[in-house]
């Protein structure tokens, strides 16, 4: 029987570190090695990855970040994918409060995978989304419907980790990868989707639906 921890995969080497620093601390203070325990415990709860259960319904698209719908307005995807039509976005912010294990919105096949190094501006700005580094996904759902997010790095996230590949199959709430420590994702969809939820809004990954998809015939 296969027991999961609820954790990604890189909470054990962070979490090492900050263990081994608090031994060291520790050695020097009593109250130093209590604060590189704490530190140590915050290090295990930031890589948390609950199991999630996505809802039956079809033509969805769920949250792919726990955080707080930032923005929602009408934009272009990002330049690098080169895809045209008329696209809504929301915007989903994290802080490092959240879990930062992103999850597919939606079932479907990756159709392209772009990674944009840039800067790090704080994601709560409007130019975080042209201008920060990025990893762009293009996926079509299983009714040929295309969706794209982004993950993007902010000003104290630095490391974007996508764990899916180009012709990938994709269960809506799979695991997609994670952004350290604090960060944002895009989410854009076709202009004749209905939204779901306002700014403001508390998001869960892989369980709160964003918006009803108009389905091809």
């Amino acid at each position: 029987m296969n027991i999961r921890l609820p954790f990604d995969r890189e909470a054990w080497k962070f979490a090492t570190i900050f263990a081994v620093a608090a031994v060291l601390l520790g050695h020097i203070s009593t109250n130093l090695g209590w604060g590189g325990f704490i530190a140590t415990i915050c290090c295990l709860l930031f890589f948390r990855d609950p199991e999630r259960v996505h809802p039956l319904k079809k033509d969805i698209i769920v949250s792919p970040a726990d955080g707080i719908v930032l923005k929602i307005s009408e934009e272009d995807v990002p330049p690098e994918l080169e895809l045209k039509g008329d696209w809504k976005k929301i915007s989903i912010f994290m802080s490092i409060f959240n879990v930062h294990v992103n999850r597919a919105p939606a079932a479907g096949t990756v159709e392209k995978i772009v990674y944009t190094p840039g800067k790090f501006f704080n994601v709560t700005l409007d130019k975080a989304s042209e201008y920060n580094e990025r990893q762009a996904i293009y996926m079509k759902t299983v009714d040929d419907v295309a969706v794209v997010f982004v993950q993007i790095a902010g000003l104290v996230a630095r490391r974007i980790r996508c764990d899916i590949r180009e012709g990938q199959g994709l269960g809506m709430g799979d695991r997609i990868g994670i952004i350290r420590f604090g960060s944002r994702v895009d989410v854009y969809f076709p202009k004749t989707a209905t939204i779901l939820v306002e700014e403001g809004q508390v998001m869960v990954a892989g369980e709160t639906i964003l918006a009803q998809l108009k389905a091809k015939n």
